[in-house]
């Protein structure tokens, strides 16, 4: 399987084929996931507020609160490391 390995110049041999068409695979299938999470979450909801409503797709509403969750557990880690290096 001569097509498996190649030589470079130090003569070391490397099985690169398998592993980047395993990878592009893996890309093609995780974009079509993403795609498909997209497509299936499209639908418009209707959030309610205190104060007020509002409509907006369900998959920005999503992406939100990752993004919320993301930067608050960033937030809370910074805190929790600044607590423990003053030794309080």
């Amino acid at each position: 399987m001569r097509f498996l390995r190649r030589r470079f110049g130090g003569g070391e041999l490397a099985d690169w084929q398998p592993r980047l068409y395993a990878i592009l695979i893996s890309l093609v299938l995780i974009l079509a996931y993403v795609i498909a999470f997209i497509v299936e979450n499209s639908r418009r909801i209707t959030i309610h507020f205190v104060l007020f409503d509002t409509h907006t797709s369900l998959i920005w509403l999503m992406i939100l609160l990752l993004v919320i969750g993301f930067l608050g557990g960033i937030l809370l880690s910074q805190l929790y490391r600044r607590r423990h290096r003053s030794g309080a």
